[in-house]
């Protein structure tokens, strides 16, 4: 056992121990410790931290910026200890290690209690920039270094400012700042005060801040406001820029305050008269006006009456003749055109103006040029399954029914007579204006047609109504019998249900074409054709037989009499 006089190795370790407080050297590592500086020798501090060797620590740790040091013998200063002993047996020492711990530590409790922290921008790295934490360093992605986009960041670099840090991980050495969190929540705290000022209906002045498609922003002192394009006037804005610039000063009326969004509506329109006051007085229904094409859609095309009053020509009301075409091949944009007042709906602030009713109708104007019974020319501009389409002045067109093409022969027979393209004379037989339509007939120019009345158009004799004449079957068909007059050559039909009284001799198929018999003509339709009757003819015969031979009380039978009648017909 070693005496006090002869000391041994372990003694000297302890001794040691109880001098630095019962630390041992190794638990001096990776901490940040106090230390005196003994000397100052070139560009290094010699520190003394209590353990067996002083360490040397560069002057240029302890510099912040461009300044000196300052530091002198005897100054107690904060160091890192990354080794107790190197190889030259001193101590290794760091003051910017001891600055970053320190750093950390008080930046782990502003990061908890979410305050804000200041720093120093001073490098760019890729994708954004470091950031100085008073001895820690952080992240800084471009996209949080401000609320829009900056260009040129350099005016805010080497300026201490606040930020906010987004993340923290010690054992990885990350920190992530952003500078626009801490501009977002200054910039809101601003705008409550200056929304808490403001009130919807208050007429204030702002400045044009930008301009888009939909609008413009305004500045209102500090906080923004959105003066929409619909809210810039009463007459149409195609485009924001045809009204402000960027840098106008404008006054304008705060329409809403959203409290939840902080978002302000303005309007510049509502400082004006209203245009559409009065309007149903000023544009009453069925007055002929004048305006200026301002758009074109699919739909319509709206129509200037004065500044602020639009009306809409729907596509339908666009053209008696034109129809399924875009309204920009009817009208263009500009141009001056006269209108009718269709509708007014003030409350909606809609006109329904028509373009067509400016215009003569071209089927009354038809109609008053060209009469039932007269001949037109036109152009056989189609050929449908059941009839010609003839092309007419005014721009209309006329139908001939394939029934009016041709005497004696079927329509399939007469419409493939006719092709598109060719020049064709036809009569008048009917004109509907409502309906806007017009029937035609060829047939009726040839010789023997019934004109107007029932009377042949040319020579012969005349087909007159409850006239009974011999009529020659030209076509069976399901619903009746197509038939032509002996005498006049007219063509009619018999329908099914006139072939006869009973129904055994309503059959159609009873017939043959060529077969002749007796018909009673019971009118004529609207292109003059005539109707024929056997059922009429056979009322009729027996009428007359009762007439003249007496009713069947005086004991004779129906059948005699009938009998008796067509023996003296004989």
């Amino acid at each position: 056992m070693a005496s006090s006089a002869n000391p041994t190795r372990d003694d000297f370790a302890k001794m040691l121990d109880d001098q630095l407080g019962g630390v041992a050297d190794d638990g001096f590592e990776g901490r940040v410790v106090k230390g005196t500086i003994t000397a100052i020798e070139n560009d290094k501090a010699v520190i003394d931290v209590g353990l067996k060797s002083e360490g040397r620590v560069p002057l240029r740790e302890f510099a912040r910026g461009e300044g000196e040091h300052g530091l002198k013998v005897g100054d107690e200063v904060e160091v890192y200890v990354d080794r107790v002993e190197n190889a030259d047996g001193e101590a290794m020492l760091s003051r910017d290690r001891a600055r970053r711990e320190a750093a950390w530590d008080k930046l782990e409790n502003e990061f908890g209690e979410g305050k804000r922290v200041e720093g120093v921008i001073f490098g760019r790295v890729k994708g954004g920039f470091t950031v100085d934490l008073d001895g820690a360093v952080a992240f800084l992605p471009g996209s949080q270094v401000d609320i829009r986009p900056v260009r040129d960041v350099t005016p805010l670099m080497d300026v201490p400012q606040p930020f906010q840090i987004l993340k923290m991980d010690r054992r990885r050495g990350n920190i992530v700042v952003s500078r626009r969190a801490v501009l977002e929540e200054t910039r809101a705290e601003q705008r409550s005060e200056l929304i808490d000022k403001l009130s919807e209906g208050q007429v204030i002045e702002g400045v044009v801040k930008n301009i888009t498609d939909y609008g413009a922003f305004v500045d209102l002192g500090g906080i923004d406001g959105l003066l929409h394009v619909t809210d810039m006037s009463y007459k149409r804005v195609n485009h924001p820029s045809e009204v402000i610039a960027i840098g106008d000063t404008v006054k304008v009326q705060i329409i809403r305050i959203n409290q939840d969004t902080q978002r302000i509506s303005l309007g510049m329109k509502q400082l004006e008269s209203d245009p559409w006051e009065g309007a149903a007085v000023k544009y009453p229904v069925g007055a002929k006006l004048t305006g200026t094409v301002t758009n074109i859609t699919e739909y319509g095309a709206f129509v200037e009456l004065e500044a602020g009053i639009e009306g809409l020509v729907h596509v339908s009301e666009m053209s008696w003749t034109k129809k399924n075409v875009h309204p920009g091949k009817i009208v263009s944009t500009s141009q001056e055109v006269e209108v009718v007042v269709l509708e007014v709906d003030s409350d909606k602030r809609r006109i329904s103006l028509g373009l067509k009713q400016a215009q003569q109708n071209p089927w009354e104007a038809f109609a008053e040029k060209h009469p039932v019974g007269s001949q037109v020319e036109g152009e056989v501009k189609n050929a449908t399954e059941f009839g010609l389409f003839i092309g007419l002045d005014g721009d209309v067109d006329g139908m001939v029914h394939m029934s009016d093409i041709a005497w004696g022969i079927s329509g399939e027979d007469a419409l493939a007579l006719h092709r598109k393209g060719e020049q064709v004379s036809a009569v008048v037989l009917d004109v509907d204006v409502e309906k806007e339509r017009i029937s035609l007939g060829m047939k009726q120019l040839e010789r023997g047609a019934p004109a107007a009345g029932g009377v042949a158009a040319t020579g012969g004799s005349s087909l007159r109504r409850n006239e009974v004449v011999t009529v020659t079957v030209l076509e069976v068909r399901d619903g009746g019998l197509e038939v032509q007059a002996g005498d006049d050559g007219a063509t009619g039909f018999i329908k099914r249900s006139d072939l006869g009284r009973d129904r055994d001799e309503q059959r159609p198929d009873r017939f043959q074409v060529g077969q002749k018999l007796d018909a009673m003509v019971t009118g004529f339709d609207r292109s003059k054709k005539p109707n024929f009757s056997v059922k009429a003819r056979q009322l009729h015969e027996e009428k007359e037989a009762v007439e003249q031979y007496g009713s069947s009380d005086s004991g004779a039978s129906l059948g005699d009499i009938l009998g008796e009648a067509l023996k003296n017909r004989s």
